[in-house]
Parts: C-alpha cells; sequence; structure tokens
C-alpha cells in the first residue's frame, strides 16, 4: 500500500524541517508498504522553498508541490490531486511524529476494513501539544490534548476514493478554520467512521503564547467566526450550530465568563504578562480562551445580523 502524505504549509520552515525529517524516520511498516510525503506550499515568503530545493537529497520520499496563497483547503485538494497513493494521510506542517506513525495508522486502517468489510472509515491519530521546539517529543500527553472534533486534519488517514467521493475541501474556506470540520460532516452523513488510533502519535508544536500574539489571535477568532457562518451556510443544523457556537447559550456563557467583557485581551494583559514571565505560558493561553471566545461568538452574530438572518 502507497502512503501519501498530504501537508499544507506557509512560512513554517523552522518546524517544517522537523515535521519532515521525523517523516522520513518511518519504521515498522507492513511489507511492501511504502510512502510519499507531498508537501503543497502555499506561497511562503521565508525561505521554505530555497531551503527545500537545497536539501532534495535528505528528503528521498518528499515531492513539492507551489501554489499561489490561497489557504489549506486549496493547498490539501490540490496535494490529493497529486499524490499517488491509496491512502491520503493529513498532517500539518507543525507536526512532529514518531518514527511508528505511519505503521500505527495503516494496522488501524486494515483492521476497520477487515471488520467492516468495506472502507468506510478513517483513522484519527493522537496529537499532543507542546510548545517544545528542541525536543517535541518529550511532552507528555495532557487532558487539554483531549479532542472530539470529527476530521480534524491534524493527524488522519482516509482511503483515496472514499475521500473524492466526498468532494474534497471546500474551496470557499479562504481563511482561517472549519474547512476540515465541514468535509468531516459531509463524511459523517455519508456513514463514514472515525476510528481512533492512539498510537500514530504527532507532537504539534506552537510557539508559547507571548502579548505580541495578541492582535494575531485576535483576528484569527474573527476569521474563525466567518468561516463558521460558511460552515453552517453550507449545514443549517443544530449540531453545526454548536459545533461553530452558533447559540444563545453560547453567547451567555461567554459573557458570564468574561464578566460582560471585562475581562478582555487587554484587562488581562498584566495577569497573562505574569504567569508568562512565571513560565507558565499554558495556563494564560487557557485564560486568554475565554476573551477569544466571546470575541469569536460577538463576531458570529454580527455578521448574521449583517447578512440579514
Amino acid at each position: 500500500m502507497l502512503f501519501s502524505i498530504v501537508i499544507p504549509t506557509y512560512n513554517r520552515l523552522p518546524i517544517l524541517r522537523k515535521c519532515l525529517a521525523a517523516l522520513e524516520a518511518q519504521q515498522g511498516m507492513e511489507p511492501g508498504d511504502q510512502f510519499e510525503i507531498v508537501l503543497v506550499d502555499d506561497g511562503s515568503t521565508d525561505e521554505t522553498v530555497p531551503w527545500l530545493h537545497a536539501n532534495k537529497a535528505l528528503l528521498p520520499h518528499l515531492r513539492l508541490v507551489c501554489q499561489d496563497h490561497g489557504g489549506p483547503a486549496l493547498g490539501r485538494n490540490l496535494g490529493v490531486s497529486e499524490a499517488k497513493g491509496e491512502v491520503i494521510v493529513f498532517i500539518d506542517s507543525d507536526l512532529v511524529v514518531l518514527p511508528s506513525f505511519l505503521a500505527e495508522h495503516g494496522r488501524a486502517l486494515r483492521r476497520s476494513w477487515q471488520r467492516q468489510g468495506n472502507r468506510l472509515c478513517f483513522t484519527y491519530g493522537a496529537v499532543i501539544n507542546t510548545h517544545n521546539f528542541d525536543a517535541p517529543n518529550s511532552e507528555p500527553h495532557k487532558l487539554s490534548d483531549l479532542s472530539w472534533a470529527y476530521f480534524a486534519t491534524g493527524n488522519v488517514a482516509i482511503d483515496r476514493s472514499l475521500l473524492q467521493r466526498s468532494g474534497l475541501f471546500d474551496p470557499a474556506f479562504q481563511l482561517y478554520g472549519w474547512e476540515d470540520l465541514e468535509l468531516g460532516e459531509r463524511l459523517r452523513r455519508m456513514g463514514v467512521v472515525l476510528v481512533r488510533c492512539p498510537g500514530a502519535v504527532g507532537y504539534h508544536w506552537h510557539p508559547p503564547l507571548s502579548l505580541e500574539q495578541l492582535p494575531e489571535l485576535v483576528r484569527k477568532e474573527q476569521e474563525r467566526a466567518r468561516m463558521g457562518l460558511v460552515f453552517y451556510r453550507k449545514h443549517p443544523t443544530r449540531r453545526v450550530r454548536f459545533i461553530i457556537q452558533f447559540t444563545f447559550l453560547h453567547r451567555l456563557l461567554w459573557e458570564l465568563l468574561t464578566l460582560g467583557g471585562l475581562l478582555n485581551e487587554n484587562s488581562l494583559k498584566p495577569l497573562l504578562a505574569l504567569l508568562i514571565k512565571q513560565g507558565h505560558p499554558g495556563v494564560a493561553m487557557e485564560l486568554l480562551r475565554l476573551p477569544l471566545n466571546r470575541i469569536g461568538v460577538r463576531a458570529m452574530f454580527r455578521e448574521a445580523r449583517q447578512a440579514g438572518w
């Protein structure tokens, strides 16, 4: 079986190097199994493409595909169209996997195919969040790493023909958020089963929180709100409303937890700075999620009102 690992990337060269090195170190696969890495550069403006060309001898499984900056949905679709494998594996370019990553996905897929008598499933590996750039795979599994998302593309494997039958990713999702869960909603309606594969471990690196990141985090929440409404327009169900937090219950919740907005990204800055200084950026990030959720939910209701909903 040939696995095609499809990875969109944009200006992430430092962690991308670790991502690709970990993929090249795969072992323990079934006899005859092989893999390729289809990396889609989404118009990076850093040194990503020159570095890849200069180091192609270190990356024998890599095929580089380039596109103008268009977002991860377009990038993943392009990667699938260029892929040669019968199984597509999606990961993000800031994920560093264990050497047994592909072998675990392969075993779990084959077991499920045999048990079900069809290929209506995908495997969902474990994602462990870490701030440790030097040794990302040293991070222990945390309770906050658990996710109930359906088809979050940070670490999934699926039969290519099944994926193509679903229609792939919707290019209407041009901003941050929801393109993978929207595809997951279509897969779920097709009867595709989520198979958890905890042995396929990937360490999701992201830099520890700093106050300089606040404007970017606010911007992402606002974009995610806009894309959440794109998701809901396609699937106007109660389930999707709860997924994207487009309910009065969520609006009330985040208003209460932020004291009507008194706890916001600006008023929390001194406490965030103290937590970061004391070496607790993760705690600071969890605290910041309160006003960020309020920003996202309020933006969604505002966009909906402007659209005449």
